[in-house]
């Protein structure tokens, strides 16, 4: 019997289940030992959905202030929920704000309820956190009334351009300018080192370096801001922002109740790049992705990183690998195709011999692997040197490999790239770059069908088959300490050349085992959502 040729690269369509169910057997001991675990960040996400805000008069959140409060007196094992719920019906103050105001100045203590009063904390928990639950329903309808009401955007892939100053007064009109130039998303990128931070900061902030500190107020005015651009504009223009570091689920609530449209969030990146403990932050994943799943946001992964660090040719497998795994994690948790903007970029040393029919391969590679998931393609920045001119050449040739390959979010790159912060000039000579290169492909991708026995397709195989020898690695290799395989092989350097051990990483106290009695609403909302 003849097997019929699968996409432009012929794939062998057993090859590609054998690839996921692989990834799957990686994924699976993960998802098992997050679901027996709970970290602070989850629990404080708990907190933030049923409505409890702001912060003391030194900056930091009453979130942070009850939780610990509760983790001195009755561990944080059994969860937030019932000895917090518990105090509001013993009397110990009439709301949230209010109890976590007497807990940091001493005059609460907490207990973990245990028959009725377990059962009328669990309850009036629900019945709470619910609330934030159907605020982020309501955010979701509202978008999707928006998109029907200002339109969408005319064609794909989205421009995605980077708008983060420090100062989110300055953000706003330079995030409305990039709209007007034809952006569709606006990603404002988080001040260098927040992911360290275990705390979200409060309010509007006006200082930053390398990005803007991404809090609920800044959410709020960039979202009001470009509501007005997508009414101007007559297309709804998307903002995004991050939810990854020790506060990825605090984040990520706070994304979807303020109808925020993409957020990166990847399975590994705060572990490679960050040192946050893997297992923290495998959890917190987890939990994050289940609310992404319920606002219809839709996330970018982070394989691009990997290609900052490693050869971008001889560690193109690792790429796929990666979104491999970001995939199954991704449904496991509810996300649909729709929202994973899988990662991956133009990184290959331009010297390279073939380095442009390269790329193409590995674009093409992952579009086919993932034909319905809206893959986000990164633009070069490892051999940026400095040359604008040689820049620009090379974000053309990025924008046409996107084309030819039919991506889906397209990451706007910069002549200054890796050089300077680009200045509102360089932005609108990139967009010149983006617009020329789409408008005059077209449809491309199309009529684009490389050799079925040429280098192209030989090279995306040949990714392909060095993808299912290091997921079946990973699969086979067993651990001393009983870990999860996929633990240890993050800490043998897999993935971007970076060894991060399963004990270690900022985080990991921050981390505990569920009780017998553990309770949490939100997970169990969220849970029954899938």
């Amino acid at each position: 019997m003849t097997r019929r040729p699968t996409g432009k690269l012929d794939l062998d369509p057993t090859t590609v289940r054998h690839a996921r169910s692989l990834a799957r057997k990686a994924g699976r001991p993960i998802v098992t030992m997050a679901k027996k675990h709970t970290t602070v960040a989850v629990e404080r996400a708990t907190l933030r959905l049923a409505g409890l805000e702001g912060a003391d008069p030194e900056g930091t959140p009453w979130v942070n202030r009850l939780l610990d409060v509760v983790r001195a007196d009755v561990g944080l094992e059994h969860g937030v929920a019932l000895p917090v719920w518990d105090a509001l019906l013993r009397g110990e103050a009439d709301d949230l704000a209010t109890l976590a105001q007497k807990a940091s100045a001493g005059s609460v203590r907490f207990r973990l309820p245990e028959g009725r009063d377990a059962t009328r904390a669990t309850t009036a928990s629900r019945r709470q956190v619910a609330g934030g639950i159907r605020r982020i329903d309501a955010r979701r309808k509202e978008r999707d009334r928006l998109i029907r009401k200002f339109g969408d955007a005319p064609r794909k892939p989205w421009i995605y351009l980077i708008v983060a100053t420090g100062d989110i007064y300055e953000d706003i009109p330079q995030a409305q300018q990039a709209a007007r130039e034809g952006a569709d998303v606006i990603a404002v990128i988080r001040s260098t080192g927040q992911s360290l931070l275990d705390y979200v900061p409060e309010g509007a902030t006006r200082e930053g370096f390398a990005g803007t500190y991404a809090t609920q107020e800044n959410f709020r005015l960039m979202r009001a801001a470009l509501d007005e651009s997508s009414k101007e504009l007559g297309r709804y223009v998307r903002l995004t922002n991050y939810a990854s570091g020790l506060c990825m689920p605090e984040i990520a609530a706070l994304a979807g109740m303020e109808r925020l449209d993409m957020m990166l969030n990847d399975s590994m990146y705060g572990i490679l790049f960050r040192d946050i403990n893997p297992v923290r932050t495998f959890v917190d994943q987890r939990f994050s992705r289940q609310v992404h799943a319920r606002a219809g946001i839709i996330i970018n992964t982070g394989e691009d990183n990997y290609l900052t660090t490693a050869d971008a040719v001889e560690a193109a497998h690792t790429v796929s690998t990666s979104q491999l795994l970001n995939e199954y994690f991704g449904k496991e948790a509810g996300l649909e195709d729709w929202q994973l903007g899988l990662g991956h970029a133009f990184e290959i040393d331009p010297e390279v011999p073939d380095s442009f029919r390269m790329e193409l391969a590995h674009a093409l590679l992952a579009r086919e692997l993932f034909p319905n998931a809206p893959l986000k393609w990164m633009p070069p920045t490892r051999h940026m040197t400095g040359d604008v001119f040689r820049g620009y050449l090379l974000d053309g040739f990025f924008n046409l490999a996107g084309a030819l390959t039919g991506q889906g979010i397209l990451l706007v790159g910069m002549m200054t790239e890796a050089v300077v912060t680009p200045w509102l000039s360089d932005r609108d000579l990139a967009l010149q770059n983006v617009r020329y290169v789409m408008n005059a492909a077209g449809n491309l991708h199309e009529d684009f069908r490389p050799a079925p026995d040429g280098f192209i397709a030989n090279r995306a195989r040949q990714v392909l088959a060095e993808t299912i020898e290091l997921l079946d690695r990973i699969v086979t290799d067993s651990d001393a300490a009983g870990d999860p395989p996929l633990l240890a092989a993050i800490a043998d350097g897999t993935f971007g050349l970076m060894k991060r051990p399963a004990d270690g990483g900022r985080g990991l106290d921050g981390v505990a085992k569920k009780s017998g009695v553990y309770y949490n609403p939100a997970t169990e909302l969220l849970e029954e959502q899938k």
